[in-house]
């Protein structure tokens, strides 16, 4: 089971929980715009945009802050900001590589954010190219097993033809992984079945990963959280596993 995978679940109940909803409408909201800017604003037609749009809603974005940020990317509202994506690159505590992704109009205040969120967490920034070679893009699409009586034979059914290569149980989850490019395939395919799902990602997956002890993924896990209190930062990737055992003492 993968430590990435686990993380990103307990940060998304973490989110909810902690008050941290604003900042995360927020992250949201530019990337809906990002999407409208670069595919246009035909859902239809712009299958990012769609998965931005349902991340939202998933995530109770109030309608009207979605319609708005569709209007400023397509230009047909004022106040957009020329969003730039940048990626940064650093180490964590025990080795783990970290990937940076912001979404920021302002790189110099990106960085500098950035760089005081590493640093001052046990963290060090590194040069381009010296961990992005640990990680490559992959289709991830979630699916909780409270959506209905769902089970891994019946998701493997669904999705196989539409380009999925394997199925994680984690737990309250099942994790459908594919090819970057079989991401919409694979989600349409939940869709034609009925199947609901939490959210269809294009993320940063580890090719390898450091095991980390109690006191190593504590240590990872308030430098990740730090960093993604960073109002530019959109997601932080990292190459950690965790045990089963561990998480429970966590």
């Amino acid at each position: 089971m993968s430590g990435h995978s686990k993380w990103a679940t307990t940060k998304h109940k973490k989110a909810i929980i902690d008050g941290r909803r604003a900042k995360t409408f927020a992250k949201l909201i530019k990337g809906i715009e990002v999407a409208a800017r670069t595919g246009g604003i035909d859902v239809a037609g712009n299958p990012t945009l769609f998965d931005a749009i349902t991340k939202a809603k998933k995530n109770s974005v109030p309608s009207d802050n979605i319609d708005r940020a569709i209007k400023r990317g397509g230009g047909l509202e004022s106040g957009g900001a020329n969003w730039e994506t940048i990626m940064y690159e650093g180490y964590g505590p025990n080795g783990v590589a970290l990937l940076i992704e912001c979404l920021s109009d302002n790189r110099n205040r990106a960085a500098g954010e950035v760089r005081l969120a590493v640093t001052r967490n046990g963290g060090s920034m590194a040069d381009p190219g010296s961990v992005s070679y640990l990680f490559g893009r992959r289709g991830v699409v979630i699916v909780s097993k409270n959506s209905g009586a769902v089970t891994e034979d019946d998701l493997l059914a669904v999705v196989l033809d539409a380009g999925a290569e394997e199925i994680n149980d984690l737990g309250e989850t099942f994790e459908i992984i594919s090819d970057a490019s079989a991401v919409v395939k694979v989600r349409q395919a939940l869709q034609g079945a009925k199947i609901d799902y939490e959210s269809a990602d294009t993320p940063f997956l580890p090719t390898m990963s450091v095991e980390l002890d109690a006191d190593g993924a504590n240590k990872v896990f308030a430098l990740i959280e730090a960093i993604e209190d960073c109002d530019d930062v959109q997601n932080v990737f990292a190459n950690f596993d965790v045990s089963d055992e561990v998480m429970a003492t966590l």
